[in-house]
């Protein structure tokens, strides 16, 4: 459904499922895309830059149920961690580890634990988010 990415990685749809985000992570520079769900969830459309990583990457991806895109990062020390991105994408917020983190997800009761797996380790934090069910 999309062609216009070197290494397509980390996916996940907005809330409403109107959107998908994707990482690409080719050998240059990494980027984030989002492409509007069209056509009742069966084609894509308007794909576009929604952030270049510049200094790290992103690797696994998740909504929250504002839509913001909550992003597992790389890119060395105050980088390392997960970054957060309004659905605009601005940077508004970051959960910084020792380590580089390739994947997220959020879980408990209330769905606003997020769950890190960082390159040797597993962390978690307890948020004011929600993650979207499901994601």
């Amino acid at each position: 459904m999309v062609d216009d990415m070197e290494r397509p990685n980390g996916l996940c749809f907005s809330p409403d499922e109107s959107k998908l985000y994707v990482v690409d992570t080719p050998a240059g520079p990494k980027t984030v895309h989002v492409y509007d769900v069209v056509d009742q969830g069966t084609k894509l459309a308007a794909g576009r830059l929604f952030f270049d990583a510049m200094a790290g990457y992103a690797d696994g991806i998740r909504c929250d149920t504002e839509g913001n895109l909550w992003c597992g990062f790389s890119g060395g020390e105050g980088q390392d961690g997960v970054a957060v991105f309004a659905p605009e994408g601005k940077m508004i917020g970051r959960v910084l580890l020792p380590e580089r983190c390739a994947n997220l997800c959020f879980g408990g009761r209330k769905r606003n634990r997020l769950f890190m797996a960082a390159s040797q380790s597993i962390y978690s934090v307890y948020v004011e988010a929600q993650g979207v069910l499901g994601g």
